[in-house]
């Protein structure tokens, strides 16, 4: 007889914590693993005496599904969840439901989505924020995909949700990929913001040679102010965790980074739209470039670097840093709005921006405090073109601005890189001009290329070439826009 009100397939560590938080909100569940012996080792281990139903066959697992059946993926993005959906759909009937919970790309939601409802089957792809904790306790979600699967699903993706203040962290994102999209950039903000705190790091420990203590002391202060946030309270943690010999870990831990891409994929798709995601580009290259251990090591001997000193007090330093810290990440969420912005035009989502940050202030990796000020400037403007616009980021920007040219200068003259932070204040600088020297780029364009140019005192849209040499002629290329 069907028991179960949803099946998972995957059994690694974020499908095991996501299927026990399924069976504590009072939902049965039933899971299935490739490696079959893993079943068997969790229904003795951390699910003995839950109501979860273990099964070492796909047909089994689906046998024991309620109607509509749903069943969830929670494996490795790519061909994995294509071999998977390939196995489940001759099992399924119209109506019911596949839900993908990895971080796959978008356009192969979009495809899933419309190959799976040709055979009447809907497509959930969700994303899933919060690492295994946030899975185990109460993740933030963001399911898109076929709307007509949602009401199926509503109820327990919000009751396993994170909630802040009753509400639940997880909501209806839109159609087709949107919602493996907005976790996309969830993730592109979760580097910039990463890569921000390691260079205010970075800073304190290399030019104000503060000891793993004293900088916890620093990080614990700033996470009960506007900087407060996940990102910032694990650093405190991680700064002051000791070894076993007593001394700090983070000493030890080699400085090469890695990545699973979806911070590439942000990247590429700020690429394809023309949207100009420079800090999160940085952080995605900063990453790269920590990958070059032994050619960095090699260089370090190759060059050297100004002589580190400090101009003015620790404290007001340690003040600046705060404002660029900040100043740079409102940058970072800013830009992710951009994308996420000119991705809903492209793709014709309604994405609610600021239902987005409801659902990013609990569970999630980038949950921060002024997510409610993100939300606030929404419900103020729903059209607003760019959270700089508003005037509660506008004044917070004026505010930190002193601080954070204070000490991307400093950083610029000692040697020391800030590429995430000096690259969210150019984008601001770039921002807030209103003229730009693409004018001269353009004219070198058309002087090489024949690229045409447009013209400060002719309507937008009439194009020009002008035969700068006096032996190019009148033929001009086409001209293109991102």
């Amino acid at each position: 007889m069907a028991e179960a009100d949803i099946g998972l397939i995957g059994l690694a560590v974020m499908g095991q914590n996501l299927v026990l938080n399924i069976n504590d909100h009072g939902f049965t569940a039933s899971v299935f693993n490739r490696t079959t012996s893993k079943v068997d080792a969790f229904l003795a281990g951390a699910a003995r005496g839950t109501n979860i139903i273990g099964t070492h066959l796909i047909e089994e697992l689906v046998a024991t599904l309620k109607r509509p059946r749903r069943v969830m993926l929670m494996v490795k993005a790519g061909t994995v969840v294509d071999a998977f959906i390939k196995q489940l759909a001759p099992l399924l009937d119209k109506g019911d439901i596949i839900i993908d919970g990895g971080n796959s790309l978008y356009t192969d939601t979009e495809r899933r989505t419309r190959a799976l409802a040709e055979k009447g089957i809907l497509f959930i792809g969700t994303g899933i924020s919060g690492g295994e904790e946030g899975a185990r306790t109460g993740p933030s979600i963001m399911p898109g995909g076929n709307p007509d699967a949602w009401p199926h699903v509503k109820e327990i993706f919000q009751a396993i949700a994170a909630r802040v203040d009753t509400i639940p962290c997880c909501d209806w994102v839109g159609e087709g990929g949107a919602g493996h999209y907005v976790k996309m950039v969830h993730n592109g903000i979760e580097y910039g913001d990463m890569q921000l705190i390691c260079e205010a790091y970075d800073f304190m420990h290399r030019v104000l040679c503060l000891d793993a203590a004293a900088m916890q002391a620093v990080f614990s202060h700033w996470n009960k102010g506007v900087l407060n946030s996940y990102l910032i309270e694990i650093t405190a943690d991680i700064l002051g965790f000791k070894d076993e010999d007593g001394s700090p870990l983070i000493e030890k831990i080699l400085d090469t980074a890695g990545q699973k891409g979806t911070g590439k994929w942000t990247g590429i798709s700020a690429l394809e739209l023309g949207v100009p995601l420079t800090l999160i580009g940085e952080a995605v290259f900063a990453r790269f470039l920590s990958a070059m251990k032994e050619e960095r090591t090699r260089a370090s001997a190759k060059f050297t670097s100004s002589k580190l000193q400090l101009d003015g007090d620790m404290e007001s330093t340690v003040n600046d840093i705060h404002h660029a810290l900040y100043g740079a990440k409102i940058i970072s969420y800013a830009q992710g709005y951009m994308l996420m912005r000119q991705a809903a035009r492209e793709n014709n989502w309604n994405l609610n921006y600021g239902g987005i940050a409801l659902m990013w202030r609990g569970g999630c990796i980038i949950r921060s405090g002024f997510l409610d000020n993100i939300k606030q400037a929404f419900d103020n403007n729903s059209d607003l073109e760019n959270l700089l616009l508003d005037e509660f980021f506008c004044n917070a920007i004026q505010a930190s601005q002193d601080g954070w040219r204070r000490i991307v200068v400093l950083a610029a003259r000692l040697g020391v890189p800030m590429p995430a932070i000096s690259s969210g204040l150019s984008f601001l600088d770039g921002y807030r001009s209103e003229r730009l020297p693409a004018n001269l780029l353009q004219a070198q364009r058309d002087y090489f290329g024949a690229h045409t140019y447009e013209r400060l005192d002719r309507p937008r849209g009439d194009f020009f070439h002008t035969d700068w040499t006096g032996s190019g002629g009148d033929v001009a290329s086409t001209t293109y826009t991102v």
